[in-house]
């Protein structure tokens, strides 16, 4: 669907979960006229009255309450990973249309459950913001699609940020309860890799890195992963904390935005000046949507450039294609060429294109539950392919 065309009314979402996701989402809401935010629930007295003041809209404390509210058509699930299955199955209960985040959930089965419970109701089922929504992918999709480079052989992926070392809960240092560099970070490259290469994944061999005793998850990890037809992909990802690879991204950051490298070593410096970790999960509540320190984004709408998830090379037949975050750079037989992109009117703009599409002219998503289950079930091999030290079939 075009962000052209004007919408005949709005799209009214309720936004199950106030925290850090949503607050990411919200320039995109707030800019996009084809939505309407008209209603939330949280568990957060604070992030409740801080909704309503801004959009004198009802808050509720629990998920059931807003799916009972008639006036939301679709529920925007960004609730922590291990609530996405249960608070899908509420909403779909409720008739509401589903945009849960990353990951989709935690287990398959989660999985399962979800995508029978959005069948059953009738209700579409898309899964994001992930960074495969970003324009610099779909337009190298497009590019791979057209035929003029051949088909897509090796796509190497990475990226390095300080990830870890940003306020955290304590659930967000546990894998198993769904915390780590896999189910946070992998979710985006595997989805990317997925939707570059075209194919399903039938192989892959991933190790993890465990490198601080005081973050006890993952904050690295590499694998390779096998595509039907031969085509492969290489993914890292580093979140520790030292070198940052948005240096070769033109220091455009990930969500779109200019950043300084003056800036280095700042998340290491504000961890070290805290004391216990129920002290680190208040910093990061008072920074959250509601919270004491919170700083409320700009209503005008687009970023400086779009968003993307670090540096990355598509290797086809005759060509490499590299998606920045301001144009496609295109590596040909004999030379090379910079094929801008338009600066983006809305950020994540790309999003609800997908979920209007889906909801209001009942176009199949791409990003639907079959699809993100596929790459939970990527993500769940890489942990598994680590843990026994080999090659996990898919």
């Amino acid at each position: 669907m075009s962000r052209d065309v004007v919408e005949r009314r709005r799209l009214r979402i309720g936004v199950a979960g106030l925290g850090r996701a949503f607050s990411l989402m919200l320039p995109t809401f707030l800019a996009d006229g084809r939505v309407e935010l008209v209603a939330a629930c949280d568990p957060r007295a604070e992030a409740r009255q801080q909704f309503t003041k801004d959009f004198s809209a009802p808050t509720y404390a629990d998920v059931p309450e807003l799916a009972a509210d008639p006036n939301v058509e679709a529920i925007y699930i960004a609730s922590p990973h291990q609530f996405h299955a249960a608070h899908t199955e509420i909403a779909a209960a409720g008739g509401k249309h589903v945009l849960v985040e990353k990951p989709m959930a935690l287990s398959l089965a989660e999985c399962d459950r979800m995508i029978d419970a959005c069948h059953q109701a009738g209700v579409a089922l898309i899964v994001g913001h992930c960074h495969s929504f970003d324009t610099p992918y779909l337009e190298t999709r497009r590019l791979v699609e057209s035929g003029e480079f051949g088909a897509v052989r090796m796509i190497h992926a990475m990226n390095f940020t300080d990830y870890l070392y940003r306020p955290r809960r304590p659930e967000e240092l546990s894998t198993a309860e769904g915390g780590g560099a896999v189910f946070s970070q992998a979710a985006h490259q595997v989805d990317i890799v997925r939707l570059l290469i075209g194919s399903r994944a039938v192989r892959v061999r991933a190790t993890l890195g465990r490198w601080d005793a005081a973050r006890p998850t993952e904050g690295a990890y590499s694998a390779i992963i096998w595509f039907e037809g031969g085509a492969f992909a290489s993914v890292s990802y580093n979140g520790y904390g030292h070198f940052d690879s948005d240096e070769w991204m033109g220091w455009i950051g990930e969500m779109g935005a200019l950043k300084s490298p003056d800036a280095y070593g700042s998340a290491r410096r504000r961890l070290a000046t805290l004391q216990s970790p129920e002290q680190e999960a208040r910093l990061k509540a008072e920074g959250t949507y509601g919270g004491s320190s919170y700083r409320a984004p700009s209503a005008g709408g687009g970023s400086l450039c779009h968003q993307h998830f670090g540096p990355m090379i598509v290797s086809c037949e005759r060509g490499d294609l590299r998606p920045m975050a301001d144009s496609i750079l295109v590596y040909g037989h004999t030379r090379s060429e910079k094929r801008p992109l338009d600066v983006p009117l809305v950020p994540r703009g790309e999003v609800i294109d997908e979920l209007c599409a889906a909801v209001l002219e009942k176009t199949p998503p791409v990003h639907d539950g079959k699809w993100a289950r596929g790459t939970l079930e990527l993500c769940l091999a890489m942990l598994k392919s680590s843990e026994d030290g080999r090659d996990v079939e898919l």
